[in-house]
């Protein structure tokens, strides 16, 4: 079994910051990252730590797979590379684990028979086989709806518009302590650079037959369904064969316009980085 491309969108949150998602994609492997936003200044060059990570997720990920490498081989080595790099590249030691850079991921390598998800975080696989069913990969559709419940209580109690920002000071405390506990063992897991991550991912195989289309998501292009209702799972990944990627990523933006403030759809941004690509089976 391998891979067809056959669409990818990645889309910015906002024109004038870093995109802060990542994708990669082989005849073997496949892969999307979404970076966890920055909540203090950089300690990399650059303007964003978490574009960076994505960035050299994608890349060594589809190295490694293309190498020969299995999914979880191909994963511990791009966390130990990670780590190194972030290591030898920083300006300082981070002093709270807020300052290190995180990632949501969906990767996928096609195999005998169908083909092996891993994940941490947000990030989904919607899998439609060829007989029309659709499955879900991933636990975005749960951590979406508490997020928004968590934006929506925040934002009533600070008083402000949900979709104020992450980077407001009466945002900052909360989300700083929630970072503060990933990848210790006390909260959950996320790529990053630390090695120790690649015990902790999670792992399904698909079973899965030749024309089988795979639709890779961050959560900000996935909100189309979970969060805002306009698309199912299964409408969605027919949209994205259908219509193509880019009509959907118009379709996200002109929702998030209409209610920039977040207060039908709670949302600490009034748009996320937003990236899927779209493969088939053969």
């Amino acid at each position: 079994m391998e891979f067809s491309f056959l669409d990818a969108l990645s889309i910015p949150g906002h024109p004038a910051k870093p995109n802060d998602d990542a994708w990669g994609q082989t005849s073997g492997a496949a892969v999307v990252l979404d970076g966890a936003t920055n909540l203090c200044e950089p300690l990399l060059p650059g303007e964003s730590d978490a574009a960076w990570l994505a960035r050299f997720a994608a890349r060594r990920l589809m190295a490694h797979a293309q190498d020969g490498a299995g999914g979880r081989d191909a994963l511990a080595r791009a966390l130990g590379e990670a780590e190194k790099s972030f290591t030898g590249l920083r300006r300082r030691a981070p002093q709270h684990n807020h300052e290190n850079p995180y990632a949501s991921m969906m990767f996928v390598c096609a195999g005998d028979g169908g083909f092996e998800a891993l994940w941490y975080g947000d990030c989904a696989a919607l899998v439609k086989h060829p007989d029309g069913r659709v499955e879900i990969v991933g636990d975005a559709f749960d951590k979406r709806a508490a997020e928004a419940r968590r934006v929506k209580m925040l934002a009533e109690a600070k008083g402000l518009a949900p979709a104020a920002g992450v980077n407001r000071p009466e945002f900052l405390t909360a989300l700083r302590a929630a970072r503060d506990s990933i990848n210790t063992g006390k909260g959950s897991w996320l790529f990053g650079p630390n090695p120790k991550a690649a015990e902790h991912v999670k792992t399904r195989h698909i079973a899965a037959a030749p024309g089988t289309l795979i639709l890779l998501v961050s959560d900000g292009f996935l909100a189309l369904a979970s969060d805002y209702g306009v698309h199912d799972a299964q409408s969605l990944i027919h949209a994205a064969q259908a219509k193509g990627l880019e009509a959907l990523g118009q379709q996200l933006r002109a929702i998030e316009s209409e209610d920039a403030e977040g207060r039908k759809y709670p949302r600490f941004k009034t748009s996320d980085d937003a990236t899927a690509v779209l493969l088939r089976l053969s």
